[in-house]
């Protein structure tokens, strides 16, 4: 029987490195049987969703009055009450029974990795649930969060409300500073009027965060205030309504529509001016939340790449014992194996910075470092995804393309994830704005040069011969960032996209370096493979060594 889990040591090595070893016994019981389901049930269903199950827009009950209810069939039903029962966003928020202490962002990840491999169009309302967790856990007022979280968190207990997080408006995009919706005092409550544009998980959510501007607030994102709205009583009161669901390319089992607030009932969450900040610190974990999905699809690409390849026979010989087909698979390995590690030092970092007991006590440099690893790994992943997808399919040939093979899915659902929660040039703006107001490249290349002193102490196989080489890119990094601090603001946006990309590659070249400290020859030849791959050294001089590696590398 085929398990996502079992099939990726990987993932469960990272995850025993990151929980105490109670919590990982737990823990690993729960992915197996999860990883179980995600690779039978609900990877199934899944199928259903995307060519005939896709949500439906209900305008008008039978006697002709408005509903703006949203159905979903009954199989994505079934995977929705599993998924959250995991703790997928519960045991963030809560204890564990089991072990008497709450999960953390490394657990709940892991599950987001394991689901997105078969079905990133739940992935995404999982995400916003998640988000909407943090908002009120973290700024939500008492009675608030008595009324609400424990229906957000809910593991089976109670009634569960899945989250939203509405930000973007038909006039700004990208520009929040730009949204128009206005939110009136109103006793207790805040009447909200005005229009969210690009809504995901409306019609299924219990509780949408939305962001608003109260009468007299200045322009822009200052003016912003962050407010909860309870979906079903607005709705009942015909105070929203889903204007239409958009068809989308992809993710077609989240439902993404239009929201008209008319006087919709809202509650103002934390202080009226930090609406927008508040809101940025639950993007950053959307961001982290589309990293996982994006290195989630690339192991199912893979996965289906090399069991195509293992089967298929050309010209007389299986297409594995082809050096092409193994150089393009071990790359693949490689670099998707690289990335996951990557992604769990980012989420390893979350949890100091983001997680309940720790976020004020995180210092600045811990906040910086974390922004910056956030945005260069999201316009990374996001990238690599729809690359590997279109590697996938190139594999299978015709058959690729044929949607009997889960192959035009996974490019299709790939595909928003370099726009969902930021596009690349969003994201190179974030990286500009970090090196210009905090000089995160100095605290990142302080970092990657701590990293790289630590492995010089334990790591003394051939591998080790890649370290100057890092070294050197550091420097060369920070003197291309210098050149860019000189040029005029126009010219620094143009350059920043680069700066990124430089730094992610970088980021995963040290932790390529770092993971070859545990000895294990596999890994070795990983990293080995990785370096070569992205620094493009001595690419026509491939020889029967290189080539037994790659041949180690995609047995697994």
């Amino acid at each position: 029987m085929e398990n996502f889990y079992k099939e990726d040591p990987i993932l469960k090595r990272l995850l025993k490195s990151l929980l105490p070893p109670d919590f990982f016994h737990w823990a690993d019981k729960e992915l197996e049987d999860y990883g179980a389901l995600c690779a039978g049930s609900i990877d199934i269903r899944a199928i259903h969703s995307d060519r005939d199950g896709a949500p439906k827009l209900i305008n008008y009950d039978k006697m002709g009055n408005e509903a703006s209810k949203v159905w979903l069939n009954e199989g994505y039903k079934k995977s929705v009450k599993e998924t959250y029962r995991t703790g997928v966003v519960g045991y963030i928020h809560k204890e564990i029974p089991e072990l008497g202490i709450k999960g953390n962002y490394g657990y709940s990840y892991a599950l987001k990795y394991l689901l997105s491999q078969a079905e990133p169009g739940l992935a995404c309302p999982v995400t916003l649930t998640k988000a909407t967790a943090y908002l009120i856990d973290h700024y939500a007022s008492e009675p608030l969060k008595s009324t609400y979280l424990p229906h957000v968190i809910s593991t089976g207990e109670v009634e569960l409300y899945e989250g939203a997080t509405f930000l973007t408006e038909r006039q700004g995009g990208s520009d929040v500073g730009a949204n128009e919706l206005k939110a009136v005092k109103a006793g207790d409550s805040y009447l909200i009027t005005g229009e969210k544009y690009f809504a995901s998980n409306a019609g299924v959510c219990g509780i949408a965060m939305v962001l608003g501007r109260l009468d007299g607030a200045p322009p822009g994102t200052k003016g912003l205030s962050l407010f909860l709205i309870p979906w079903e009583e607005n709705r009942a009161q015909g105070r929203l309504r889903i204007r239409r669901l958009k068809d989308k390319l992809g993710v077609r089992a989240v439902p993404s529509g239009e929201v008209e607030f008319n006087k919709a009932i809202g509650y103002l969450v934390g202080k009226e001016d930090k609406g927008f900040s508040y809101m940025i610190e639950a993007l950053n974990l959307s961001r982290v939340s589309n990293a996982v999905a994006s290195v989630g699809i690339m192991r199912r690409a893979l996965r289906e790449a090399k069991n195509y390849a293992y089967r298929r026979e050309a010209f007389g010989n299986r297409l594995t014992s082809y050096p092409m087909i193994q150089c393009t698979l071990s790359q693949m390995t490689a670099k998707q194996e690289i990335e996951l590690q990557a992604i769990f030092e980012v989420i390893k970092r979350m949890d100091v910075v983001m997680g309940l007991e720790t976020k004020d006590q995180a210092s600045q440099r811990d906040k910086i470092l974390f922004r910056l690893y956030v945005a260069i790994m999201k316009q990374e992943t996001a990238e690599q995804a729809i690359r590997f997808a279109h590697e996938a399919i190139e594999i299978h040939g015709g058959n690729g393309y044929i949607e009997d093979f889960v192959t035009p899915r996974l490019l299709r659902d790939a595909q928003v994830l370099t726009v969902w929660e930021g596009t690349a040039n969003i994201l190179g703006l974030e990286v500009l704005r970090l090196i210009m107001k905090y000089e995160a490249d100095q605290i990142f290349a302080g970092e990657m040069r701590r990293k790289l002193s630590d492995i010089k102490k334990k790591i003394v196989h051939p591998i080790a011969t890649w370290i100057p080489l890092m070294e050197r890119q550091i420097e060369d990094l920070l003197k291309k960032v210098e050149q860019v601090r000189e040029l005029n603001s126009d010219l620094q946006t143009f350059y920043c996209k680069a700066l990124a990309e430089r730094m992610a590659i970088l980021f995963e070249s040290v932790i390529a370096l770092e993971s070859c400290a545990q000895g294990d020859e596999r890994q070795e030849a990983i990293s080995e493979i990785y370096l070569r791959s992205v620094w493009k050294q001595d690419e026509f001089q491939q020889n029967p060594v290189e080539l037994a590696k790659f041949q180690e590398v995609i047995a697994l």
